[in-house]
């Protein structure tokens, strides 16, 4: 009797945060092409680009007219969102290009690479913005205009907002690039609710708490640090080829261990590049079947673990006889 792939194994793909795209047969169906994923990341990078130019005028203009640092720090901010979505959007584009001859797996590791990118920008900006910061906090100024609140208000909820659309598609694609640049957009918002306490106390507080929204700045500027670091770690990692997690190796092992004459699965190991998943896993049959039908069987294994998730798109089927395996 052949054995049959429960269908209830496909759930554990679902359960795994870090990995979106892996689902069971009965969820709803997400983008099965790698080109149509990446270019779906690429518009929401243009996006972004568009909305942080007109932010970023209009932060630094009224920053200026209304002598506020933070505001002024906030717009910078937003200018170096712009190049961070164009960076993001060049990665991907990169990364949408075919395997060639001195690309063979493809060109995925663009992704991840634009990732690193824009957390490096990031913690750089926060780093300088700091150290703007603490000169102007030395120096007397002028306290800020009122109105440059309520451009606050706007920029922090059109801000918040390209955040969870940003990251949303950024986890239908299952992109730590996207994911990335949804994050720099939320350490914009935070900054300019920093701006906004900080120039409400300097408005509240009178002559003597000039410097309050250059206080706000510099402590927007640390949790902006923090948020480049902590986007930074992942990056790195999936340009290392860093293991998936668990679930996502188990199911593929009982995919595999699922399908007829399998008797047992010696090894499996996954790697993502860009938006793509490559698998190598070693599978032992029964050491007296024929070269054809170990070819067969092979075929039957890679069909079902790709079946479960478009996303993985090529599976290394190395064949063993059974217990003659090189163990886990």
């Amino acid at each position: 009797m052949e054995k049959q792939v429960p269908v209830a194994l496909f759930s554990a793909f679902a359960s795994v945060p870090a990995s979106p795209t892996f689902s069971s047969r009965m969820s709803p169906p997400k983008p099965t092409s790698t080109a149509d994923r990446l270019a779906s990341g690429a518009r929401i990078a243009l996006f972004g680009v568009a909305v942080n130019t007109v932010l970023a005028t209009v932060k630094i203009s009224a920053g200026m007219i209304g002598h506020s640092y933070a505001l002024i720090a906030d717009g910078i901010e937003s200018t170096l969102d712009i190049f961070s979505s164009l960076l993001i959007w060049g990665g991907l584009m990169l990364a949408a290009r075919p395997p060639d001859a001195t690309h063979p797996y493809g060109h995925g590791k663009a992704e991840p690479i634009a990732s690193v990118g824009v957390a490096l920008i990031v913690m750089a900006a926060a780093v300088a913005l700091a150290a703007e910061s603490i000169h102007e906090i030395l120096t007397p100024h002028h306290a800020p205009a009122w109105w440059t609140l309520v451009i606050l208000v706007a920029v922090v909820i059109v801000k918040e907002l390209l955040f969870r659309r940003v990251l949303k598609v950024s986890e239908h694609i299952e992109s730590s690039a996207v994911k990335t640049d949804a994050w720099h957009h939320r350490s914009d918002a935070i900054t300019s609710g920093a701006a906004f306490i900080g120039i409400s106390v300097a408005l509240i507080g009178g002559p003597g708490y000039e410097p309050a929204d250059d206080w706000a700045a510099l402590i927007a500027c640390l949790l902006i640090g923090w948020n480049g670091w902590t986007l930074l770690l992942p990056a790195v990692n999936e340009t290392m080829d860093v293991a998936p997690p668990e679930p996502i190796i188990s199911a593929i092992r009982e995919i595999a261990a699922g399908v007829a004459h399998v008797e047992r699965i010696d090894k499996c190991t996954v790697r993502k590049m860009g938006l793509d998943f490559f698998v190598d896993l070693h599978i032992e049959v029964d050491g007296d079947l024929t070269v054809r039908q170990g070819h067969e069987i092979a075929h039957q294994v890679r069909d079902a673990i790709r079946s479960a998730n478009p996303a993985i798109v090529d599976v290394l089927i190395h064949i063993e006889p059974a217990g003659e395996g090189e163990g886990d």
